[in-house]
This record gives structure tokens, C-alpha cells and sequence, in this order.
């Protein structure tokens, strides 16, 4: 069974600010954390990070892979995530240490692209969300 994974974005306010942190990455992006995952294995059956910025999930990236690297104390955990950013209907979530386990029915849906094919910017949707019209 797919397990997700949700994460405070800390560091970035937009989608575009994350994206401008990795524009010179090559390849995958990595994502280190202090403690590995019980569930690595649920993760990797189709599980994604999802972000949240601004007390907001946003975006969501699928995990490609999961790593233990050093030992003892120094153990730590890097994910390995596809580039890709997958935005997501604005969903509010309170801030949290760490990650949490995000269950498949508990996830926000992704946004379709509109009839034009423009994304609804990020900070309209969080609105129409806010209000309650979306």
C-alpha cells in the first residue's frame, strides 16, 4: 500500500523559489532528513513528498528512492526525488517538525492544467481555497 510523505517547505514562500534552488541541479534532486522511514518500502510504492509553503500544501514531487547514508549518529536520510513538480489543489496544513506520514486518501488532489493550458497561479488558488470556493 502507497504511503506519502508531507514536509514543511522552510526556506521558500513559492513553488518558483524552491525551483529556483535546484535550477542548476542535474538529475534528481536529493532531500536529506534526520531520521529514516519506518515505511521506506510504502513510500516507494508510488509515494510522493508533498510540500507545504506558507501553512499550504502546494506541490507534491514522487520519490524515487531512499538511503541511509553514515552510521550511528551521524546516520541520516537522503531521499532521492524526481525533478518534477506536480502542483496540487491548495490544501491549508499546520506547521509540524519534521515529516509526516501522509495517507493516499488524506492527499490533495493534483491540478489540471486549465483549458488553455496555463496553471492557476499559486497565490489565486490559495485564495479561492481560503474562501472556500474551491
Amino acid at each position: 500500500m502507497t504511503v506519502h510523505m508531507i514536509r514543511l517547505c522552510v526556506g521558500c514562500d513559492t513553488i518558483e523559489d524552491l525551483l529556483d534552488w535546484h535550477r542548476d541541479d542535474k538529475g534528481p534532486w536529493l532531500l536529506h532528513t534526520r531520521m529514516t522511514p519506518k515505511r521506506a518500502a510504502e513510500m516507494l510504492d508510488g509515494g510522493s513528498i508533498y510540500r507545504i509553503f506558507k501553512g499550504m500544501i502546494l506541490c507534491r514531487q514522487r520519490i524515487l528512492a531512499i538511503r541511509t547514508t553514515g552510521e550511528g549518529v551521524t546516520a541520516r536520510c537522503e531521499l532521492e526525488l524526481d525533478p518534477q513538480i506536480i502542483r496540487v489543489a491548495p490544501t491549508p496544513r499546520r506547521a509540524f517538525q519534521g515529516w509526516r506520514y501522509l495517507d493516499p486518501k488524506d492527499a490533495p488532489p493534483d491540478l489540471a492544467d486549465a483549458a488553455d493550458g496555463e496553471e492557476i497561479p499559486s497565490d489565486l488558488a490559495r485564495q479561492l481555497r481560503e474562501a472556500g470556493a474551491w
